[in-house]
């Protein structure tokens, strides 16, 4: 099962991870410090469930949402203009994200049995979902660019990489290759 795999332990280093990129007050880092330790214990006790994955998402979400807060400095003018499309594009973000974990989720299922056919099926489905997730990118790419102006627009999207490719490596870290 896929839980086997990716735990609130195996994710939480990915919050200490983006610790250093907040200039948020210490307030901020000791209370996001405490809740991953609250989550490390928690896991000792109990499987991962759903919900947990949800609030991980949810905890993920506002974790980048004030990388990019710090990371921009956005002006008052800037700030009316970007959350609204951003909002959009994370929670187009989140549908792909679903179709990954789907993806993810059913090769660790066959991860013992897989076969010629199931391996094409599942590198065919992830690299629907790459695609979709770069066309995401080009689709918004306008619409940041309206909001922050091009230079602007470019920093967002290598704040967003950036953030991206560190939650790409920790769960690549965390799903086995296959045997």
């Amino acid at each position: 099962m896929f839980r086997k795999f990716l735990s609130l332990e195996a994710i939480a280093p990915l919050f200490l991870l983006l610790l250093p990129s907040l200039s948020a007050g210490q307030d901020a880092k000791s209370q996001l410090g405490a809740e991953i330790a609250r989550l490390q214990q928690r896991l000792q006790a109990e499987p991962i469930t759903d919900a947990d994955v949800q609030l991980l998402r949810q905890d993920l979400q506002s974790v980048k949402n004030q990388v990019i807060t710090d990371t921009m400095s956005f002006n008052e003018k800037e700030a009316a203009a970007f959350w609204p499309v951003y909002k959009e594009y994370a929670a187009a973000q989140h549908s792909i994200a679903d179709k990954r974990l789907a993806v993810i989720t059913d090769y660790v299922q066959s991860l013992d049995k897989m076969d010629d056919a199931k391996a094409r099926d599942l590198t065919h489905r992830m690299f629907a979902v790459e695609d979709e997730t770069q066309a995401l990118r080009k689709q918004y790419a306008a619409r940041f660019e309206k909001a922050l102006g091009a230079k602007r627009a470019a920093k967002f999207y290598q704040v967003d990489n950036r953030l991206t490719e560190m939650v790409d490596l920790q769960i690549a870290a965390e799903v086995p290759l296959i045997p």
